[in-house]
């Protein structure tokens, strides 16, 4: 199959993965209209992707005035894999309990049945790759945040927040935000989306999310936003806010240039291996806060030879941290002045 077909498919089929979760989530909301408006193809599009839920899933879809609904909620069909492909699904599973917010009864459950598609004789083994959950009340309420933003953003819903904001003295102001994609970063979920407070588009913390409500208002993601383009050439989940990206080149020892070399950091990234066994490393982008902390982390083993404001910047917060005098104020005043649109 040509590569563009594929694409065309790939697209189809999660278009309908996302109608079958927005009828089952809201039944008898959404009409072939409303539908086609969604995803901004003609309703002849959106007839076809119905027919498939009809007679392809053969999922029992009843056209009621009001909107679509299913006659019983939809179930996965039964699935059949190979030993490893099982196990690469349990561990994938079993990984997922090391990031709170996913929720650990649906996870404890995955994982049962997974174990069940197993021999006997493969349990003891099974049991000790697989441990318990983190379950905690940071983690439940993780988890309450990320399924009230995912049902917002399925439905394009608006929704109220209050945010904590760290560079502020842990100030909880009250926002209104129209969700633009989930990201988790690190061990954190984040959810991009614009804030109606600051007419334009922030990251917040989920963490930092104390208390959400969807509203009852609608919105639309604008046609030309584009993730990459937002989060630009800089590093990790913080955006550079139209900065220019500079030429990055970085001297790690040996051990710890080895350690750097063996992870993709970021699209731009190149290594050398010189004679000595250290490793030249070099990357393009906008070197925010977070690039500067993931510096600061190898210590003494990274020495910063591109560019000079770059050295000079790391070797100052080397001087304070070894005179016990930690000084934020800069990074405080960067992000609240938003050069660094992150809800800090």
């Amino acid at each position: 199959m040509p590569r563009a077909c594929r694409l065309e498919e790939t697209k189809r089929i999660s278009r309908v993965i996302e109608i079958v979760q927005m009828i089952a989530v809201s039944p008898g909301r959404y009409l072939r209209r409303d539908l086609a408006e969604h995803f901004e193809i003609s309703e002849r599009m959106i007839q076809k992707d119905l027919d498939i839920i009809r007679h392809g899933l053969k999922f029992e879809l009843t056209h009621a005035p009001a909107g679509y609904i299913f006659e019983r909620v939809p179930r996965l069909p039964a699935l059949h894999f190979t030993l490893s492909e099982a196990l690469s699904l349990l561990l994938a599973v079993q990984a997922a309990w090391q990031v709170p917010g996913i929720g650990s009864f649906e996870l404890a459950a995955s994982i049962a049945r997974l174990k069940a598609l197993f021999p006997p004789e493969f349990i003891p083994l099974l049991n000790k790759v697989t441990g318990q959950p983190l379950v905690s009340a940071r983690g439940e309420h993780r988890q309450q945040m990320l399924s009230l933003l995912n049902h917002a953003l399925a439905q394009r819903c608006k929704v109220r927040i209050a945010y904590e904001t760290r560079s502020r003295g842990g100030e909880v102001s009250e926002r209104i935000i129209n969700p633009y994609h989930i990201k988790l970063h690190v061990r954190s979920w984040h959810v991009i989306a614009y804030c109606q407070n600051r007419e334009s588009v922030r990251t917040f913390k989920i963490d930092r999310i104390r208390q959400a409500s969807l509203l009852g208002d609608r919105y639309t993601i604008p046609n030309d936003f584009n993730l990459k383009d937002y989060l630009g050439d800089t590093w990790g989940i913080m955006s550079g806010d139209g900065q220019a990206p500079v030429d990055v080149v970085l001297l790690f020892e040996p051990e710890a240039g080895h350690w750097v070399i063996e992870e993709h950091w970021h699209v731009s990234q190149s290594s050398e291996e010189l004679p000595d066994g250290s490793v030249l490393f070099r990357v393009k982008l906008v070197p925010t806060p977070e690039f500067t902390n993931w510096l600061l982390y190898y210590g003494s083993r990274v020495k910063v030879m591109e560019p000079a404001f770059l050295r000079e910047q790391v070797a100052e917060e080397h001087l304070r941290a070894a005179r016990g005098k930690g000084d934020f104020a800069e990074l405080e005043k960067s992000t609240s002045a938003g050069l660094f649109p992150f809800e800090n």
